[in-house]
């Protein structure tokens, strides 16, 4: 992780790559993907760091082509804007935050739930911000709409939506839709998946909205919301669908079509698919382990292939995990320096546990301090 103090352009931001790299010893022809959360100051085609990268790269090795991937839970977040569910979102808004806003509200509202011994005990805040809990939002209002109901009648706030047949049938609509997508959205963060799992995760949830059957009361205006999603999801992964060939060449060896590989893996991969010890190796081990074992000198070309797919990340959710250590309330923050910082992250998002018992005795020495007198 690079520091960047003051402006942040194109040209500062390859800056400060170019350095990132140069102190890791890393060289440019070596690059095989990069993924961002789309900002335009990186994706611009004219004066985005991915141009000013693929420049840099075109120049370092001509041959080479970097995968730009735009961050797949971003793009499945976006996605959600087709709906125009806004009626239904604006009166849940409305009515979680005369519930929560208000503090005697509140305590009678929890108090109507334990006494009528419910499933929910409360309903939670949300904001535009954290888009995740939408579906839980919406799902708890949907199994507390009795209660709401006679609870804001009993503080004579009355909302007609919550007695309209049509709203109702939206509100279901929008639990079930949002609690789709957000199931998706945890298997999506889920650690050590592969760019093509995630995007198989995808095609077989653009599968399932596919299949959908609505309501019959509701049946044309859900059905067009609901090609309207599957619209949305297929393009907005276009730079997924670019790879997908390859990905899905490297993902399942032995079941791809050879015509359909790149061409320079085709003579490989059809060795491959005729060997039987092969074929039950990848079934018995994880993808890194089967690459690696096979023979550079037989398999060059599907190892150079493995290794691009098997290194791309397919989303940007382990920067934002990062980003959630820095943004620490210690009070010693204002004192962190970069390199407190580097140290915080790298021990933060280590896996590996520290000896200690073997870090003291490598000291092997005493400190003594004399008293005061």
């Amino acid at each position: 992780m690079q520091s960047v103090k003051g402006t942040t352009t194109r040209s500062d931001l390859f800056t400060e790559v170019n350095a990132c790299l140069d102190k890791l010893g890393l060289k440019w022809d070596k690059l095989a993907g990069v993924t961002t959360d789309g900002c335009s100051n990186l994706t611009g085609k004219s004066v985005g760091l991915l141009k000013r990268m693929q420049d840099q790269e075109t120049e370092m090795s001509p041959e080479q082509k970097v995968t730009f991937l735009h961050c797949i839970i971003h793009q499945e977040v976006f996605c959600k804007s087709v709906l125009k569910m806004k009626h239904v979102f604006d009166v849940v808004t409305k009515i979680i935050n005369f519930i929560r806003a208000r503090a005697l509200n509140h305590r009678q509202f929890v108090a109507l739930l334990e006494e009528n011994e419910t499933e929910y005990g409360d309903i939670s805040y949300h904001t535009a911000i954290r888009w995740l809990i939408l579906g839980k939002v919406l799902k708890s209002v949907w199994h507390l709409r009795e209660e709401i109901r006679e609870f804001c009648v009993k503080k004579g706030n009355y909302i007609p939506q919550l007695s309209d047949a049509d709203w109702m049938a939206d509100l279901g609509f929008a639990v079930d839709v949002t609690a789709l997508m957000n199931e998706q959205n945890v298997k999506l963060q889920c650690k050590g998946l592969f760019v093509h799992e995630m995007y198989s995760a995808v095609k077989a949830h653009l599968q399932t909205l596919k299949e959908a059957t609505p309501s019959a009361d509701h049946l044309h205006r859900y059905s067009s919301m609901l090609e309207g999603l599957h619209g949305e999801f297929s393009r907005r992964f276009q730079d997924f669908k670019r790879v997908e060939s390859e990905m899905h060449m490297v993902s399942s060896p032995f079941m791809c079509s050879v015509d359909n590989a790149p061409s320079d893996a085709q003579m490989e991969l059809t060795d491959l698919q005729s060997d039987t010890l092969l074929a039950e190796r990848f079934r018995s081990v994880s993808q890194l382990e089967f690459y690696s074992s096979l023979k550079e000198e037989n398999f060059s070309h599907m190892r150079r292939h493995a290794q691009k797919i098997l290194v791309l990340f397919g989303s940007t959710y382990v920067c934002e995990q990062t980003l959630s250590v820095m943004f620490n309330k210690s009070r010693y923050r204002s004192s962190i320096t970069d390199d407190h910082l580097s140290a915080v992250l790298r021990i933060s998002t280590s896996d590996n546990q520290p000896d200690f018992n073997a870090l003291v005795q490598a000291q092997n020495r005493l400190d003594f301090f004399p008293l005061n007198k």
